[in-house]
């Protein structure tokens, strides 16, 4: 009886934790299946027709902070009005260990925007120049990122302010 108990408890506590740990993590966002470069070319076609400009955050399913950053823009109402109005954004997928061919023509079509570390903010004008890489580590503040600072990041390289409208 007494075994039996103690399995019940600890099913129970394992499904406790992982269902804390579920609802704690942030989601997924990077699509391991598609490829970097394709994305990029659909978002710049897309940004051609929409007036805006691109922004690929790259990094990986596989990188924390990538994942809290999407968390974080996506949860902040503010940011997310300034993207939605000015950028077509998109989370190409990428992880150095692992680049293989795509990774490393995706890395070249970056300007090797890699060497800032990840996630990355690579912002591309609706031609599909890299007009900026933006190191996210700057962006940082604790375990988490400053509102003021990343709000300033993304107002600071919509097309409006990149033109001098």
């Amino acid at each position: 009886m007494m075994k039996r108990l103690i399995t019940i408890a600890l099913v129970a506590i394992t499904i406790l934790v992982a269902n804390a740990q579920e609802q704690t993590a942030p989601k997924k966002v990077y699509n391991e299946q598609i490829n970097p470069l394709e994305q990029i070319d659909q978002a710049l076609l897309q940004a051609q027709a929409e007036g805006k400009f691109v922004i690929c955050q790259v990094g990986g399913n596989w990188c924390p902070w990538c994942l809290r950053f999407a968390d974080f823009i996506t949860n902040d109402s503010t940011i997310n009005a300034v993207i939605q109005q000015n950028f077509v954004y998109i989370h190409a997928n990428y992880h150095p260990n692992k680049a293989g061919e795509v990774g490393k023509a995706l890395m070249k079509r970056l300007n090797n925007a890699g060497r800032f570390g990840f996630p990355v903010l690579v912002v591309l004008d609706e031609q599909g120049q890299v007009i900026h890489i933006q190191d996210s580590g700057l962006l940082e503040e604790g375990k988490g990122y400053n509102q003021e600072k990343v709000l300033r990041f993304f107002q600071n390289w919509t097309p409006a302010a990149v033109r001098g409208e």
